[in-house]
């Protein structure tokens, strides 16, 4: 008879929408994957609800400001409560998770992240931050301590699948597929004019505001790229980009014998949020199934690259290494902020970018004091420029 060992399992960010269908397929897969730790910076109220039915040992309410309204919703005197950003760091070095699920965005997550690794810990890595920012740094952590990465987003989860056919040697390309956002088929000058409200309108996936924005730039794909190249240890000239807007065939492997492995299903975040629980086990959950023949025809393009600009500039930052992916992030995630809230043009967002990473003096080095220096540096270069744009 197989026995089991129950995964404790931790959850930065489990009031967004990663951690909340992490918290739905946790309690579908039973009692052997439990919750021994949540997080939230602001929303207190739901992270009570969650604290309540699912009785972890400790939360982190990152917010400080924020304590105080958490133990009026949940007085429970068996749950820890932990203040502030460093909370993330205790419940990531926790002795009795084995598992952390990182979904906060941009780099407060960072040093959970690498502190995690640290201790040897599997990480389901939902946003693209740790990867991008800090690749070279995470991969070395993970090696000298046995950790694993596994990759919860749905293009990089499609990827670690077709991986499974064959050796890493044997790769000829990987195929990251994109939905094309609102504007794929906009032109320059529709572009130029682009409302925040046409923004938003994602075509396919119901995400945030930030992360919706970015599928319109195609920032979050110019992320990936740089992601799959730290994940699969891949040069970034085997990382290509396909317009997909049905959003089914989620990514592709070409090998060396012409043979393209993909992974489709249908635009739901489930199915890799429980890979990379259960790998290298499969076994029934609540991801939607795939009905082929509902779907008439699945359609692929090349991205125009001299309208999405993030993503020849994504294998420009891959190749000069260094700090330049963390500015590259910082001044995306500033200039998006400002973008909301209805300072800049759609099109400042590339613009104020590119002027960072070419104003940036490029540092080889990569400690997390000098990442966290370059994120800084960008955010404010970035503030000061939307004033004057």
């Amino acid at each position: 008879m197989q026995k089991f060992v129950t995964k404790q399992i931790a959850i930065l960010g489990s009031t967004g929408s990663i951690g909340r269908n992490a918290l739905r397929v946790i309690e579908t897969l039973g009692p052997h994957y439990q919750v021994t730790a949540l997080s939230a910076h602001n929303n207190v109220r739901l992270l009570a609800r969650q604290a309540e039915r699912y009785k972890p040992e400790c939360v982190a309410v990152t917010n400080p400001d924020r304590v105080e309204s958490f133990r009026d919703l949940n007085p429970d005197p068996d749950i820890e409560i932990l203040a502030g950003p460093e909370g993330l760091i205790q419940i990531a070095e926790l002795e009795g998770v084995d598992t952390v699920i990182t979904a906060v965005v941009g780099a407060a997550g960072l040093p959970a992240v690498l502190a995690a690794a640290r201790k040897g810990k599997r990480l389901a890595i939902a946003n693209k931050e740790p990867l991008v920012i800090a690749g070279e740094l995470l991969k070395k952590e993970t090696q000298i301590n046995g950790a694993a990465i596994l990759p919860v987003d749905s293009e990089h989860s499609a990827v670690f699948q077709a991986l499974q056919s064959g050796r890493h040697e044997e790769v000829e390309r990987i195929i990251l597929t994109a939905s094309g956002g609102p504007f794929r088929q906009a032109s320059a000058e529709e572009f130029e004019n682009v409302t925040l409200e046409q923004a938003l309108a994602h075509p396919t996936w119901d995400m945030g505001p930030k992360i919706t924005i970015d599928s319109a730039t195609m920032m979050n794909k110019a992320l990936e790229i740089i992601e799959a190249h730290w994940l699969f240890d891949m040069p970034v000239e085997k990382i290509e980009v396909l317009i997909h807007p049905e959003s089914i065939v989620h990514s592709l492997v070409e090998f060396v014998d012409g043979s393209v492995i993909a992974q489709l299903g249908e635009p739901d975040m489930c199915l890799p949020i429980q890979y990379a629980l259960t790998y290298p086990a499969r076994v029934a959950g609540i991801a939607p199934r795939l009905r082929l023949e509902e779907m008439g025809k699945l359609t692929f393009e090349k991205p125009d690259l001299q309208m999405f600009r993030a993503l020849p500039l994504a294998y420009d930052v891959a190749r000069t290494g260094g700090t330049a992916a963390v500015v590259f992030n910082a001044a995306n995630e500033a200039a998006v902020e400002e973008f909301l809230a209805g300072r800049i043009k759609f099109v400042n967002i590339i613009e104020l970018i590119e002027h960072c990473l070419d104003k940036h003096d490029v540092k080889t080095t990569v400690s997390l004091e000098e990442l966290l220096e370059a994120d800084a540096w960008a955010r404010r270069e970035v503030t000061s420029l939307a004033c004057s744009v």
